[in-house]
């Protein structure tokens, strides 16, 4: 790109001519369609005229950039890309301010759902197998925790569910190689609002390296990496739901995350046990890695915030 200093186009944003036609493209002479629509779409593409002037785009450049968004498009790359630009983060931060606006304090940290979430995982009660027992070479996990409320009572009931990479950084039904629903479980707490899962350590991957997301990436001189991440919808009655993940510690990555996921409270230790009757305990035959993650959900009466939001997803039940 020419920067600012080395304009050499006319600068014609301002101008009568190009506003009416802002009006003209984004329907404001017309009944019919969204105003809510509309007003948006006048914004963007306001921003977007103003940056070509301010910046002297020129056609090649133009074009240029909707050939990597038909490429996105193309690969279905777009939920890819948004973290990565720090979109997911920044609904993150207004709503975290929304909470604290409204007085809803306390609580497990949110982070991003990212885009692989899959709905109708099976469910179970206190404790789910995860994976499927294919991936031999696997370092089994071992992960629980309890989920209490802000003033530290167990939440019996809660409903907990699990979604993570393989050990090579994939995941169910985006990945042929695996079976459905392979390291995707629901749990419902116990009575002492406790969940166990036996599963593996998943991996932490990167963007494909000639994807049009890392594109965009290598523009801005950014890597693509994601470290090893658990991620959790964790909801109950009465209670504000939990879209977060946690980032297992010492990953290259953990504090250098590509998609902006990582919080301090949500980097988890991942301890591994080699102790033989520890193992036999948990039904295991050998050494294992164990990771505990406790959860605190913050009460609220709005039925609204009781659910998640509301996006397409993979499979997603009505």
């Amino acid at each position: 790109m020419n920067s600012m200093t080395q304009q050499h186009g006319p600068r014609i944003f301002d101008s009568s001519e190009v506003q009416d036609f802002l009006k003209t493209v984004s329907g404001f002479d017309k009944s019919a369609g969204s105003d809510r629509g509309k007003q948006i779409l006048h914004r963007l593409l306001s921003d977007i005229y103003r940056l070509i002037d301010d910046f002297d785009v020129t056609p090649e450049e133009f074009w240029q950039s909707v050939s990597v968004l038909n490429a996105l498009g193309k690969d279905t790359q777009f939920g890819l890309l948004a973290p990565g630009l720090g979109f997911d983060h920044y609904l993150d931060m207004r709503m975290d301010a929304a909470d604290a606006a409204r007085g809803l304090a306390g609580g497990t940290p949110r982070t991003i759902e990212g885009p692989l979430y899959v709905a109708g995982a099976p469910e179970s009660h206190a404790e789910a197998r995860m994976d499927d027992g294919s991936d031999a070479e696997a370092e089994v996990m071992w992960l629980s925790g309890q989920v209490r409320d802000t003033s530290g009572q167990p939440i019996r009931g809660a409903r907990v569910e699990i979604w993570h990479a393989d050990s090579h950084g994939n995941y169910s039904f985006f990945d042929p190689s695996q079976s459905d629903y392979n390291l995707r479980r629901t749990i419902l707490t116990d009575d002492e609002g406790r969940y166990r899962a036996r599963s593996i350590i998943p991996s932490g991957y990167g963007c494909p390296p000639d994807s049009p997301t890392q594109q965009v990436l290598d523009l801005l001189g950014r890597h693509g990496q994601r470290p090893a991440h658990i991620h959790f919808f964790i909801s109950a009655p009465g209670h504000r739901h939990l879209t977060t993940q946690i980032n297992l510690a010492g990953d290259p990555y953990t504090y250098d995350d590509f998609a902006f996921a990582t919080r301090e409270e949500l980097v988890v230790e991942a301890t591994r046990i080699e102790d033989a009757a520890t193992a036999r305990q948990r039904g295991l035959e050998g050494p294992f890695t164990e990771v505990v993650f406790d959860v605190e959900l913050a009460a609220t009466e709005t039925a609204e915030l009781q659910q998640r939001h509301k996006r397409p997803r993979a499979l997603e039940d009505a």
